[in-house]
Parts: structure tokens; C-alpha cells; sequence
């Protein structure tokens, strides 16, 4: 099964990375969280279509992973940026997500897909699938994501709530990393070809 709805309302999300990160640079927060807030709601439409319709594809279960990927970590990335960068002199934030903690989050994701590569070439396991406490964090990013983008355009600075998302964000990460490394571990010992 090809393209099939839920997977082209999956690339319609991939779609709209682009257009989110310009509202952001444009100092446009309230545009890009109805943009951000737009794509959460096309993931779980494409995901219940395809549950109901029987639209499930291998395509689709690559896609979507990538396409949720792909967004958050575009959010994180250009709500780190430093007020006036040179390319937007106008550009500026209230609230910011840290950029030490954006450098952290995609190094665990990609130690996290270097350890499914490792196991894939070890075992010849072809599924990853995401454990809960990955769901969690991504859940945690996604919120701290918005509530940035409600204060930015509110226009107030944060003292303590999106601190505290912050600080709650860096703690799912480093438990998921660990968490990935003992799921990886599960996985390769309970392959077929572990104990050759």
C-alpha cells in the first residue's frame, strides 16, 4: 500500500515545518503555535484514519515517526536561536527553549538510532519500536513547545512555568536515553541470532 490518505496528511505535516519555523523568525508565535497545533492534530487524524480504515503501510510507519521527529526538533532548534541573529535582525524571544538542552535532545535521538543500527546489524531485528518513556518525552517537548509559544505571544516572560517545563524536559530526556540503552539491550539479547 502506497500513498494512501493518512500518509499523505503525514507529508502535509512535513510540509508545514518550513512554513512554522518563518512565523517563529518573523516573530509571528500566535501563527506558529496555530501551525504547530495544526500538524498535532493531523497526527493523530492520520493515525486514527489509518486504525479505522485499514490503511496501514510500512510506508506510513516510517513516515509518521520522521514527520513528529522532524517537527519538534525544528521547534526546539529555532526557539533556541539568540535574539537578532544576522540573518533576522528583528528576530527576538521572551521565552526560549535552552540551546544546551536542544544540542542534548538530538544527540540522544541520534545515539538512539545509532543503537537500533547497532542491534539491526548485530541481529537483523528490523523494528524499533518507541518505549513509553520516548512517548512521554515527546509528549513533554510538544507542551513545552506550545507553552513557549502561548507566552511569546502573550507577550509575557516567564518566571516559573515554562522553567519548570524546562527543567521536567531535561529530566524525561536523560531517563528515555538511559532507558532506550536498556530497551536496546532487551532487544538484542532477546533476538534469535543472541546466543550464536
Amino acid at each position: 500500500m502506497g500513498f494512501t490518505l493518512p500518509n499523505l496528511v503525514t507529508i502535509a505535516r512535513m510540509v508545514l515545518v518550513p512554513p512554522f519555523i518563518m512565523l517563529v523568525v518573523s516573530n509571528r508565535p500566535g501563527w506558529a503555535l496555530a501551525v504547530f497545533a495544526t500538524a498535532g492534530i493531523s497526527d493523530a487524524l492520520d493515525g486514527f484514519v489509518a486504525r479505522r480504515f485499514g490503511q496501514r503501510s510500512e510506508l506510513g510507519a516510517f513516515l509518521d515517526p520522521v514527520a513528529d521527529k522532524l517537527l519538534v526538533t525544528a521547534a526546539l532548534v529555532v526557539l533556541s536561536i539568540p535574539d537578532h541573529p544576522a540573518s533576522f535582525p528583528h528576530f527576538v524571544l521572551l521565552n526560549r527553549f535552552p540551546i544546551l538542552l536542544t544540542i542534548l535532545t538530538i544527540s540522544r535521538d541520534v545515539f538512539i538510532v545509532l543503537i537500533a543500527l547497532v542491534i539491526h546489524l548485530a541481529t537483523g531485528l528490523t523494528r524499533f519500536p518507541p518505549t513509553v518513556c520516548g512517548k512521554i518525552t515527546t509528549v513533554v517537548q510538544v507542551v513545552t513547545v506550545c507553552v513557549i509559544l502561548l507566552y511569546n505571544h502573550l507577550q509575557i516572560r516567564s518566571t516559573a512555568v515554562v522553567p519548570g517545563l524546562v527543567y521536567l524536559t531535561l529530566a524525561v530526556t536523560l531517563l528515555s536515553g538511559f532507558h532506550y540503552i536498556l530497551h536496546g539491550a532487551r532487544l538484542a539479547g532477546s533476538a534469535p541470532d543472541a546466543g550464536r
